[in-house]
């Protein structure tokens, strides 16, 4: 009988206890996830991390001491760090890029499905990425820079390299589609789908999906409009 995988080690910080225990409820009940601790505060969450070595953080953006985004970045910085997940409300779109560019692996909402945030946490652990397509939206709508319209045919130089194929399917990313959904959009299988994101990370030179989402948007090949 072959060695099952050890458990995701989960820390979650929040400032508030009723959603920490929320939280550990829901993930506690999934097999293969183990919440191994809580914070109230971004400095207690980074010493945890420290201690505990969790393989995934669920933190929140607003917290006392050291908020989300600034534990973050501290995070990144730890030998064999965690893989961070942040949590947000509709009111903090503003924090969206910065906290990707620290290096968050996913964006959720507080009030997500139960299986959007068990599929948050896998991802990330597997290091993909997940993001909510409402804030992907909305990340699109009022925080990324317009840039001019683009000729008819013009790639920007980002990802002229890409395949058509391989342009089709970063343009669904950009819209918050899992690999799953892609999938049935394309009419292809979902290894199909991770194959050719796996050669446009490679070609675009960034580390997950939600990077290529924000260069998609910056370099102009996707608009406010998709």
């Amino acid at each position: 009988m072959p060695e099952s995988s050890p458990p995701i080690r989960v820390l979650i910080a929040d400032d508030q206890q009723l959603l920490r225990a929320g939280f550990r409820v829901i993930l506690q009940a999934e097999d293969g996830i183990e919440v191994v601790g809580e914070a109230a505060d971004g400095a207690d969450a980074v010493a945890q991390a420290r201690s505990l070595r969790p393989d995934v953080v669920l933190i929140d953006i607003r917290m006392p001491k050291l908020d989300g985004l600034s534990a973050t970045e501290y995070l990144m910085k730890l030998p064999d760090g965690p893989r961070v997940v942040m949590l947000t409300t509709f009111d903090q779109n503003e924090y969206v890029v910065r906290a990707l560019r620290a290096g968050a692996y996913g964006f959720l909402l507080k009030d997500a499905p139960t299986s959007r945030l068990i599929a948050a946490v896998r991802a990330a652990a597997a290091g993909d990425a997940l993001i909510e397509p409402s804030i992907t939206r909305r990340l699109v709508e009022q925080f990324v820079a317009s840039p001019a319209p683009a000729e008819a045919g013009y790639l920007p130089d980002a990802v002229a390299g890409l395949t058509e194929r391989e342009l089709e399917v970063l343009r669904l990313v950009a819209r918050g589609l899992s690999n799953a959904e892609i999938a049935v959009e394309l009419t292809v299988a979902e290894t199909t789908v991770k194959t050719h994101i796996a050669r446009i990370l490679s070609k675009l030179g960034v580390r997950d999906r939600v990077q290529a989402v924000v260069l998609a948007y910056e370099s102009g090949f996707v608009s406010r409009s998709l």
